[in-house]
């Protein structure tokens, strides 16, 4: 799999940017509305950021992802829901990390190991930000991952073969 590799401390900087911009449009608000997402103002992360449409009854899809992604997944990955992306394991890690994103209205983060797709020297320490509809309903996430060369790491997230 080829990736763009990031150093840990450069992947969290990035995080700390990301967040500080996000935490800046929200004011007041738990989550900021979408329609003040300027992407001019992060463009040196868009190659790993994403937008994530929350879908009725539990699902997401992507409703963008960086050009960076598209060598992460192996294919592009802009239109598809989790279970198109994901094996069933993985599918279902995502569901309830962004379920959690939506229903406290907070940011997600975390890391968690590529053995799912077959590279187990590589791991992708992720962010997710909530964004609100005008009625101030989670209704999309902003994500921002980077993939670093951790080596394995205990994970939520495990190869399908190892899955019981």
């Amino acid at each position: 799999m080829a990736a763009q590799l990031a150093a840990p401390t450069a992947a969290i900087r990035a995080h700390e940017e990301l967040f500080a911009y996000w935490n800046a449009l929200r004011a007041d608000a738990a989550a900021p509305p979408r329609r003040r997402l300027d992407p001019r103002r992060i463009k040196r992360l868009l190659p790993t950021v994403s937008l994530i449409d929350v879908l009725p009854g539990g699902d997401y899809r992507m409703r963008l992802a960086g050009t960076a992604l598209y060598n992460v997944y192996g294919g592009e990955i802009t239109g598809r829901r989790l279970g198109e992306i994901y094996n069933t394991v993985a599918a279902d890690y995502w569901r309830t990390e962004l379920g959690r994103v939506v229903r406290d209205r907070r940011p997600g983060a975390g890391i968690h190991n590529l053995a799912w797709k077959g590279a187990s020297h590589l791991s992708l320490i992720w962010l997710r930000l909530p964004l609100a509809s005008q009625d101030d309903e989670v209704d999309m996430i902003l994500g921002y991952d980077a993939v670093v060369g951790l080596g394995p790491v205990q994970s939520g997230v495990r190869p399908a073969s190892a899955a019981a």
